[in-house]
């Protein structure tokens, strides 16, 4: 494998900084009241390097919302992976998501100006990949082990992963996030009980 040259990780330096700036500011100010003048600024780059990296602000957001998202599904598989038992990696996982969602950075970004400035359609795409292959995973292992009903794993990880966006959001919209993150944890692990055999 070669050695990234000087220039890639120039570039790759500057993206992620780009990134970072970005990331800090939807989530202070919003994206709609965020320019791209205001991101090169505080990633001390110019104009003409986030146009090399980005064809405008929305995929600087798309690129903000994969690094969000990426990290929300390392700390569920994470906290999933830190115990034994299917139904027990099933209830860690949710238990790391709700954790997650306290966030506000997090509650902002993937749940509020994420989906706003994308859409759905492409929220959605860029938020199953990941997500959806870890929630299949995890109650295909319960499937197996008998302690789920046999059904198809596929299509049940999509009516979860609703369940849990919709949490999302429902706790990053509310006055009272952390009222709202412990009526939808209540409600989410209710919904998996009811999973079981």
């Amino acid at each position: 494998m070669s050695t990234p040259t000087r220039r890639a990780q120039n570039a790759a330096a500057t993206r992620a900084a780009l990134v970072g700036a970005a990331r800090r500011l939807f989530a202070e100010h919003g994206y709609a009241d965020v320019s791209t003048g205001q991101i090169v600024a505080a990633a001390n780059v110019t104009r003409g390097a986030l146009y090399h990296h980005f064809a405008d602000k929305r995929e600087v957001m798309a690129a903000v919302f994969a690094e969000v998202d990426g990290e929300l599904v390392e700390r569920v598989r994470a906290a999933g992976a830190s115990v034994e038992g299917p139904l027990e990696r099933l209830d860690a996982s949710i238990a790391g998501f709700l954790d997650a969602i306290a966030e506000p950075e997090l509650q902002r970004i993937a749940f509020v100006e994420a989906p706003a400035a994308l859409g759905w359609a492409q929220w959605r795409r860029l938020d199953a990949g990941r997500s959806l292959q870890l929630v299949v995973e995890q109650l295909q292992t319960a499937i197996d082990a008998d302690l789920i009903a046999p059904r198809d794993p596929v299509a049940l990880a999509h009516l979860l992963l609703g369940a849990m966006n919709e949490a999302g959001m429902f706790v990053a919209s509310s006055r009272d996030p952390v009222r709202a993150r412990r009526a939808v944890g209540a409600d989410l692990t209710a919904l998996l009980s009811g999973l079981r055999r």
